[in-house]
């Protein structure tokens, strides 16, 4: 069904106090779920939300009534029943729209979304309008109405169309609020000599300091679909830790040296995030620390960096210590063959190739602190 001929209406003088709760929210994000509860009261709705729907699931500020309805679909674990929310976000319409908008209602009756989570919990009619915010990511604000109250008319619909364009300034303003907190907190590692980025949910840079910025374009590239790294190795790393969704914890990927700059090690620190911290969709911090030679740092410290594990960590300072294979079996009592796949693992987590590299990058690490290590120690599977 096609959009119809809707305008842009103007707010009655009486709502003018809806209005500027709706501004006192963009402010302070607690006024939220009771600013959408009463515009749902207005356009006869049971509940109303702003909802991110993004690659690690979805994450949303609402109503009671819309945020247990969110919780209740969000438990199911079948994120690809939704079909309303990504035709929300995919529409240019500069307004509100209804399932009538994109589907018919025999469509409607063949789509699990209502027939098997909305219908039968008493729901089923929506009305939404996508707002992009300073990341570039779009957010959806989603009214809901129960089944036997039928679909949202055209009154409502112009009704919240007249509030459209104070629900997109307020989402505007907020995004910009937390951009700006987000630049901070990089600047805030530029004063101690780090150069660091914040990432949005779609891998992108949203916001980074001098430092980082300085490193664009020879060791990383801000590419239009997402961050990445100039050394093939390394961006294939990272390619790989950012395909996985959100990080769970943090992962070190290194740098080789390039023409002007010495080996790095990039961190990828996951940003925690409340659910209804939607208006900034940061998915991690990446820092970036430059290495100096040094001697060899501990097996637990690389242990830690690349994620290896306690005999990868003791083969790999081995071989950047001089070791052979031959050797670091001796040592351990392990076999060459085992050694070799330790060695193997090794390559795949720091995303090298040749042991050259793997000595030139940890003579390159310098954490200052005692070596528990240092001598006699062995190995075993």
């Amino acid at each position: 069904m096609p959009f119809g001929d809707r305008t842009e209406r103007s707010m009655p003088r009486d709502d003018t106090d809806l209005v500027d709760r709706i501004y006192e929210a963009a402010f302070v994000g607690e006024f939220w779920p009771d600013i959408l509860h009463d515009i749902a009261e207005e356009v006869g709705s049971c509940g109303g939300a702003l909802l991110d729907l993004h690659p690690d699931g979805m994450r949303w500020v609402g109503s009671q009534m819309m945020s247990d309805l969110l919780a209740d679909f969000a438990a199911l674990g079948r994120p690809e029943l939704d079909t309303r929310t990504p035709h929300g976000l995919a529409s240019t319409h500069p307004g509100f729209i209804t399932e009538f908008d994109v589907m018919t209602r025999a469509e409607l009756a063949t789509q699990p979304m209502y027939t098997e989570f909305l219908w039968p919990r008493g729901y089923g009619w929506c009305a939404g309008s996508a707002v992009k915010v300073p990341t570039g990511d779009k957010l959806l604000y989603t009214f809901e109405r129960r089944y036997d109250d039928g679909p949202f008319d055209s009154a409502a619909v112009d009704k919240l169309d007249a509030l459209r364009p104070h629900l997109a300034r307020a989402a505007v303003l907020s995004g910009r609020l937390e951009l700006e907190r987000a630049r901070a907190a990089t600047e805030m590692l530029g004063l101690v000599g780090l150069p660091g980025a914040v990432l949005s949910l779609s891998h992108r840079i949203a916001a980074a300091n001098g430092l980082f910025e300085a490193l664009i374009p020879d060791v990383i590239r801000d590419g239009s679909k997402r961050v990445a790294f100039s050394d093939p190795g390394a961006d294939a790393l990272l390619e790989a830790v950012l395909s996985e969704g959100r990080a769970r914890s943090m992962r070190s990927i290194p740098l080789a040296a390039r023409e002007g700059h010495p080996p790095m090690i990039a961190h990828l620190v996951p940003v925690r995030l409340a659910a209804r911290d939607i208006f900034f969709s940061a998915s991690a911090v990446l820092l970036i620390t430059p290495v100096t030679r040094r001697e060899v740092p501990s097996a637990d410290i690389i242990e830690g960096l690349f994620d290896l594990t306690p005999a990868e960590s003791r083969v790999a300072r081995g071989i950047a210590r001089g070791g052979t294979i031959q050797t670091l079996a001796g040592i351990s009592g392990n076999s060459p063959e085992t050694v070799r796949s330790q060695l193997k693992a090794v390559f795949m987590k720091t995303g090298l190739s040749r042991q050259a590299e793997l000595v030139s990058l940890l003579a390159g690490l310098h954490v200052p602190g005692p070596d528990p290590t240092a001598a006699g120690e062995t190995d075993g599977d």
